[in-house]
């Protein structure tokens, strides 16, 4: 929802989804359905098309590849394919997990090397992206924080809470480090570019300084006004669970010199999640 609100301050927004909601200008498309993205596109005759639609669950994907590269990579190359055949602009949302994380500080020119199954999906679509829709904005991030802006969601930091609130603990690994971006500041973000006809290319976002998840986690726990004891420490992989790069730290000195700002520090994004939050954004 909240790349929809920052969308409607610029742009006559039509919201894509799978079941379209009745109330708000939408229309139905399945990203997996190359029948269903030609019909969206032929009652929605977008000029712009920032895709946002992904199967992110990473544990997921690994267990159920074949359905990870229909959404994650096929259904990407079905929405870039209707927008070069429509000369929509395109802002497609990668991650990270495109890297191994075996270094520290990713640039944009860097190869890409995933370790999972998502990664792997992900790297596929930039590739299909940048083939068939040169003029198109690629946006990498390695986490992203915030309150969801309506009830039903999966959100971050509203499952935390939720958990927290009754006094249940929550483990985070230690040994991997993101530099995180808050959901508000990205979707404004991504408006911004899309609204910019001369941009485009392969961009990354996120704070100017890494942190590890266990000590994020402690900080959010903080100020929600929990105890950090609540935050406990990772140490060892968890069994089943899909590889991570230990160190996502995306560099965003591209980003900042075509919109010329500076890259917030990580207690900034965290003070901008709750901030928005008690706002009502």
């Amino acid at each position: 929802m909240h790349a929809v609100h920052a969308a409607e301050e610029t742009f006559e927004t039509i919201r894509g989804d799978r079941i379209p909601l009745t109330q708000e200008a939408s229309v139905a498309v399945d990203i997996a359905d190359a029948a269903s993205v030609r019909h969206a596109f032929e009652r929605a005759r977008p000029d712009a098309v920032l895709l946002l639609a992904a199967m992110s669950d990473i544990d997921r994907c690994e267990s159920n590849a074949e359905q990870a590269f229909a959404t994650n990579a096929y259904g990407v190359e079905h929405v870039a394919n209707a927008c070069a055949r429509s000369n929509a602009k395109l802002l497609f949302t990668s991650t990270a997990a495109v890297f191994d994380g075996k270094k520290h500080g990713y640039v944009e020119e860097d190869a890409v090397s995933p370790l999972s199954v998502y990664g792997e999906t992900k790297a596929w679509a930039e590739n299909a992206v940048t083939l068939l829709v040169p003029s198109a904005i690629i946006i990498r991030f390695a986490l992203v924080l915030g309150f969801a802006g309506r009830s039903g969601t999966n959100a971050m930091l509203d499952r935390l809470v939720a958990k927290w609130s009754v006094g249940e603990a929550i483990a985070f690994p230690r040994r991997e480090e993101r530099n995180p971006i808050d959901a508000v500041s990205l979707s404004r973000l991504m408006v911004d570019l899309l609204a910019r006809e001369a941009v485009s290319g392969l961009y990354h976002v996120g704070a100017a300084d890494s942190i590890s998840r266990y000590e994020l986690g402690k900080r959010l726990a903080a100020r929600a006004g929990f105890s950090t004891d609540l935050a406990l420490s990772q140490d060892e992989p968890i069994p089943g669970r899909a590889l991570r790069g230990e160190d996502h730290f995306l560099l965003t000195d591209k980003l900042r010199k075509l919109l010329k700002v500076e890259a917030q520090p990580s207690n900034q994004v965290i003070e901008r999640c709750f901030d928005e939050a008690a706002s009502g954004n």
